[in-house]
């Protein structure tokens, strides 16, 4: 569908300016789409895997910061939560993200992945300036990740930043001079992306953040006091076609939470880059992805 269809049919959960902004700058920001009671069952669930993430070296469904310990938990990412915890899926497949993927995408929706960013406080790692769609080319560019803060955040918690416009721009490449993958966009190309542009949306607990595949985005570290926990789901139009395995094994991957599956596959003529064969290498994630260039 065109933005101009979408934007005819009634909103659900977001104002027709936002959902004008969101097509006209390749993301938005909306406070007080996830309440209260939502707020805190993610959040009940959330403290439950941190607990459990005291004593979890080795356990692949969390990505744990270096100095993480017992003592002082520090956990990076949240990997597929969905798959982890019903109530994660049960917000992803029928809470509130579900309505704005609708008033973004238009009727039929298939959900592709999810992550919980922790971002945590002293230090919590940056994430450099990326574009999300070569790590999961699909057959066109109607996807997007809506991500809800789950506590209040401010511009000192290192608030998500994205470049106004950049979805109408160029897909950079994520790979070194030695064809390594990076995860970011190469120090070369930095100075084409007008960051001083960016948006940083921040909000009380339950703002969403949206961001089209294409636009690029990245983050700050957090050297705040407080973590700034932020859970991620991915949503496409049922017409985009996931054309990589990433989410093959996933419980929940490219499944329809919305409308009816497409009959046909719609082929966007922009070109993506490829990501490494995740079956062959295994995937990172992207704060592994950066973090080992960083090292290197």
């Amino acid at each position: 569908m065109t933005p101009e269809d979408i934007l005819a049919r009634p909103a659900k959960a977001l104002t027709e300016a936002q959902r004008e902004h969101y097509f006209e700058n390749g993301y938005v920001g909306a406070p007080g789409v996830v309440g209260a009671d939502w707020l805190a069952r993610l959040n009940e669930r959330t403290e439950h895997y941190v607990e459990v993430s005291r004593h979890a070296d080795g356990d692949r469904r969390f990505d744990l910061e270096p100095n993480h310990c017992p003592e002082a938990p520090r956990i990076r990412r949240l990997t597929s939560p969905v798959d982890m915890d019903e109530v994660y899926w049960e917000f992803a497949s029928s809470g509130p993200f579900v309505d704005v993927a609708e008033d973004l995408l238009g009727p039929d929706i298939k959900f592709h992945h999810s992550k919980l960013n922790f971002k945590w406080s002293g230090g919590g790692e940056e994430v450099k300036w990326h574009q999300d769609i070569q790590f999961w080319p699909h057959t066109n560019y109607d996807v997007l990740t809506i991500g809800v803060y789950l506590e209040d955040v401010d511009e000192q918690m290192a608030p998500m930043g994205v470049i106004p416009k950049s979805h109408r721009g160029p897909l950079y490449d994520l790979y070194d001079g030695e064809r390594n993958w990076t995860g970011n966009i190469q120090d070369g190309d930095l100075p084409r992306i007008d960051a001083d542009s960016a948006g940083y949306i921040q909000g009380p607990a339950g703002t969403v953040t949206v961001h089209n595949c294409r636009s690029i985005h990245g983050s700050q570290p957090n050297w705040s006091e407080r973590p700034r926990p932020l859970l991620l789901c991915a949503y496409a139009a049922a017409d985009a076609i996931a054309i990589t395995n990433l989410v093959a094994r996933a419980g929940h991957g490219n499944e329809m939470v919305r409308g009816e599956p497409a009959r046909w596959a719609r082929f966007d003529p922009r070109p993506c880059l490829m990501p490494p064969d995740w079956s062959k290498t295994g995937h990172k994630s992207i704060f592994q992805h950066q973090q080992r260039e960083a090292a290197q």
